[in-house]
């Protein structure tokens, strides 16, 4: 059985200063967890006490991210082993793994050596190998937290070398149970502070319709995208929807809209590239219901919120850990799963309209969401590393 979380209080005796290492694979996936972490930590340490450093592989958006939270980035080479079959696949698995992962070895090695930090924490992911066995080599204590259901293989490699392994979904596969440590996944609180009042007037939002979100992740998602396009002129008669269509889509999106959808309902549908996490969370408090893939952090979102979703697992995603993360979330009816196999535009409105004529079921989804949260993951996290540095 997984053990779960405890609640550790932080002392406020405890005083010195403190350097931790972060590390990831690069994702959005993997950076807005960490930048919840940092958050918490801060709260609970003083500032000028703690110095806080990311580990990772180029990421313009993730270092953006991170820089504004105060954690300084330090770029390291990583490689990655691809599993399908091919020339071009054969040649760059070579490259990575003779040339990029022993770079991005010696690049953490040598950082982890001079800087000699407290504590490493991964993220996961292929880009948090590097700094992981360096850091094991030189004897720092390693955290772990794996998001997913079905942890990837690079996580499943780095968790030999860690203390403590920190898992969001109650039956995580793979891990050893001794080591399995049950708190969520990290979010960002302030997420969690909108309000109806204040996304009507950033939305400009008509009050006269339910509100439907529609997430595509940082980068968007296409082929959600093209469903939503053929069905957005039945969906608009009866709701109003704010779209996150991906900065490399908006502008395809936005032609695509002004053909298909008449003038006199155009001003239900709210486009928008990206949210940021000022939007984000008036639109999810605004929301009656969300749509979006089953990436960890979408999951764990929603049920923070309460809310009642519709998933579409990306059906690509590596151990079909989407897939899983959807149906467990799913399986005591937390929340709809349509799989990418069915998801087209005449059954997704069918749905839509059985969950918005049935608000029992809405109800009972949202309960179950609530059932699955675990909105304190960051805090929790935070003070089991200030625990275990107490020792």
């Amino acid at each position: 059985m997984v053990r779960q979380a405890h609640h550790p209080e932080f002392v406020e005796g405890f005083v010195g200063f403190m350097k931790i290492v972060f590390t990831g694979g690069g994702t959005g996936g993997h950076i807005f967890p960490i930048i919840a972490i940092c958050r918490e930590l801060r709260r609970i340490y003083p500032k000028k006490d703690l110095k806080m450093i990311y580990l990772g592989p180029k990421d313009e958006f993730g270092s953006l991210l991170l820089s504004q939270e105060g954690v300084k980035v330090k770029r390291i080479m990583s490689g990655k082993i691809r599993r399908y079959f091919g020339i071009s696949s054969f040649f760059l698995n070579l490259i990575d793994i003779f040339f990029k992962i022993p770079i991005g070895f010696w690049q953490a090695f040598s950082y982890i050596f001079f800087s000699a930090p407290d504590v490493i924490f991964s993220k996961g992911g292929y880009g948090s190998i590097p700094a992981v066995v360096a850091g094991w080599v030189l004897g720092t204590p390693i955290f772990l937290h794996e998001s997913d259901f079905s942890p990837g293989l690079a996580n499943r490699f780095l968790a030999k070398f860690a203390i403590e392994i920190f898992v969001s979904f109650p039956k995580t596969e793979y891990f050893s149970l001794k080591k399995m440590i049950l708190v969520g996944n990290p979010i960002r609180r302030e997420i969690l502070e909108g309000s109806k009042e204040g996304a009507k007037e950033l939305f400009k939002l008509s009050g006269e319709k339910p509100v439907i979100l529609i997430l595509g992740g940082s980068q968007g998602a296409q082929r959600i995208n093209d469903v939503i396009l053929v069905a957005l002129p039945d969906l608009l008669k009866e709701f109003e929807v704010i779209h996150q269509v991906g900065s490399k889509n908006s502008k395809q999106v936005k032609k695509e809209v002004d053909v298909i959808v008449l003038d006199e309902w155009k001003k239900y549908y709210h486009l928008y590239p990206f949210l940021s996490e000022g939007e984000l969370k008036q639109a999810y408090a605004i929301a009656d219901l969300i749509i979006g893939r089953a990436g960890a952090g979408t999951i764990f979102e929603i049920a923070a919120l309460v809310k009642p979703s519709i998933l579409i697992p990306l059906p690509e995603a590596a151990q079909n850990h989407q897939i899983k993360n959807a149906y467990n979330f799913a399986q005591r009816g937390a929340a709809m799963v349509i799989e990418e196999v069915n998801f087209t535009p005449g059954f997704f409105v069918e749905r839509v309209k059985y969950l918005f004529s049935h608000p029992n079921e809405m109800e009972k989804m949202a309960g179950e969401a609530q059932k699955f949260s675990r909105p304190r993951a960051a805090k929790i996290i935070a003070e089991y590393i200030f625990e275990y540095l107490k020792l």
